[in-house]
């Protein structure tokens, strides 16, 4: 899958790590003692990080920590339809739910362009949590997970499908996972991709969009997405 070595993280690796609300909400002392436990992956473009189904000892398996590249995290239908649930960026750490309950991981994780990547082997994964600080970090980011994941179900039930789309875009405009408390005003993603996270067409997806650049709240590129209007785009989401 992938070439590894001890971490010598580059400047650029431990800004992606610092730009994470998550990662520094610990102190100093856990935070060089989880990255310490790591080895750093160099893995190419393309490659599945795991696959839905994997065992918790596969081989290359743990608690990953993305320092560059983005990764895919989705689900493919036995008739071949993807749904998309997350693009995680740099400084998001992922994949502890199967070292938690022991249990086959639930999705893919698909590398969408080359990656530096933090694995924090299972056998350490435990000793880090035998550490009540980094224990209760983790029970804050399934939290604040959970919550995210309610949001989208009550998108799917209860909210129009262009509240879900605002409400979306907003999530990716604080870096989707990162939840960051600052929001972007652009988004590099191309529609497809969006389209796989709603759930929708992407001619369905595209009338949305359209509708919301004719009413001047977003601007459409080639493989971007411009939020002209994040208070347009909130309101929405409160009202539909």
């Amino acid at each position: 899958m992938a070439t590894s070595t001890k971490p010598r993280l580059s400047a650029a690796h431990r800004s992606a790590l610092d730009s994470n609300p998550w990662f520094t909400s610990m102190p100093r002392s856990q935070r060089d003692a989880l990255v310490g436990a790591a080895e750093l992956l160099h893995v190419r473009r393309g490659t599945m990080v795991f696959r839905q189904g994997d065992p918790i000892h596969a081989a290359g398996g743990g608690f990953y920590g993305l320092v560059a590249g983005t990764i895919k995290i989705s689900s493919l239908r036995q008739d071949g339809r993807e749904a998309i649930l997350a693009v995680l960026e740099p400084g998001n750490w992922f994949g502890e739910i199967t070292l938690i309950d022991g249990s086959p991981r639930t999705h893919d994780a698909t590398a969408l362009e080359a990656l530096d990547l933090l694995v924090v082997p299972p056998e350490a994964f435990v000793r880090q949590m035998r550490d009540v600080t980094f224990s209760n970090a983790i029970a804050a980011m399934l939290a604040a997970r959970v919550r995210m994941l309610y949001g989208l179900a009550e998108d799917a039930t209860l909210r129009s499908l262009r509240a879900r789309v605002a409400h979306r875009l907003l999530v990716l405009a604080r870096g989707d996972a990162t939840q960051s408390v600052h929001l972007r005003h652009e988004l590099m993603l191309p529609q497809e991709a969006l389209a796989m996270m709603l759930g929708v067409t992407r001619q369905t997806l595209s009338k949305e969009l359209n509708a919301l650049a004719a009413e001047g709240v977003v601007s459409l590129g080639y493989g971007r997405i411009q939020l002209l209007s994040l208070e347009a785009l909130q309101v929405l989401v409160r009202t539909g």
